[in-house]
């Protein structure tokens, strides 16, 4: 992808929550109930996510876990847009739109502990629940991102390039995925330490050492926070599985190569797209034809390049 096509990508995210944010503030002005036909404007503070979700969980853990969540989910979407093996420029927008929608939101509670509503269908027989642009936009993006997973799932997971075994090098692929998930361990808690002391510090501070208190705010706060960091941690795990994957399936395919060399047979040297070492490819394809020159080479029945394991 070049630094244009990343930039149509990201845009729809930035002018989702810029647009989100800026209507949310018009809405919080409002006092009075203004309809134009079937669409009304309300306002309304939602405590929970989408349509209300969540709304009866305790403030702290309501507040800082759908915050915290948005945050995990926005490393999530970077993750994913780095995978992902096409180009495919509407499922990256829709899922720039689904994250723009969700960080709208995050925004608010960060901000207000709530989400700003405001958006209501009047029909004679139903009422919509309240919304606002970020909930629709995320609406926006589930379709974009299913339509394309459905029109384009042979680009997706083509039977071609799928991967045959992942685990090349289990020992470094193994030492690889622990190491990034003790940097996430050790972030989650170096944050656990600072957060759970600087909250109890506050706490104490404004109600007096109130255990009954202490316990009610700060112990929901330990146990989302611990299941964010496993989450995270899991997710840190797959991604080093498939980032050391390509690492060394180039590495073992070269080997590879070069034996096969060394037996006197010839075949291309062929990598992923997504491979890194694509620099092995040129120099496999001289090191071939320097062997081939010095007449070191048996004939093959096929020199059709087939990618690494």
């Amino acid at each position: 992808m070049t630094r244009k096509e990343w930039f149509w990508v990201l845009l729809p995210l930035v002018i989702c929550w810029f647009v989100d944010h800026l209507t949310k503030r018009w809405a919080s002005d409002l006092d009075s109930i203004i309809n134009y036909g079937i669409l009304h404007f309300a306002l309304h503070h939602n405590p929970g996510a989408m349509l209300g979700l969540f709304s009866d969980l305790p403030p702290v853990l309501r507040i800082v876990s759908l915050s915290t969540g948005g945050a995990f989910l926005l490393c999530t979407y970077a993750i994913i847009q780095y995978l992902l093996p096409i180009k495919s420029m509407r499922l990256r927008i829709g899922l720039s739109l689904l994250i723009g929608g969700i960080i709208g939101n995050v925004t608010d509670r960060i901000l207000w502990g709530h989400v700003v509503d405001f958006i209501v269908f009047v029909f004679p027989n139903w009422i919509s629940p309240a919304f606002n642009i970020a909930d629709a936009v995320q609406w926006v993006g589930y379709i974009l991102i299913s339509y394309s997973i459905i029109k384009e799932g042979d680009l997706l997971w083509p039977e071609n390039n799928l991967r045959k075994k992942y685990w090349i090098n289990i020992q470094f692929q193994l030492k690889y995925c622990f190491f990034l998930m003790g940097v996430g361990l050790g972030i989650g808690l170096i944050s656990v330490v600072f957060s759970y002391t600087y909250m109890r510090v506050t706490l104490e501070a404004l109600v007096g050492a109130n255990e009954m208190i202490l316990h009610k705010y700060l112990l929901p706060y330990v146990l989302v926070f611990s299941m964010i960091t496993v989450g995270f941690t899991s997710v840190l795990f797959a991604l080093g599985k498939f980032i050391s994957h390509k690492v060394a399936g180039p590495v073992y395919s070269f080997e590879k190569f070069l034996n096969d060399l060394l037996s006197g047979v010839s075949r291309p040297f062929k990598l992923r797209t997504k491979d890194e070492f694509k620099h092995l490819e040129p120099l496999a394809e001289s090191i071939r034809e320097e062997f081939d020159k010095r007449g070191l080479l048996k004939a093959t029945g096929s020199d059709s390049p087939k990618p690494n394991p």
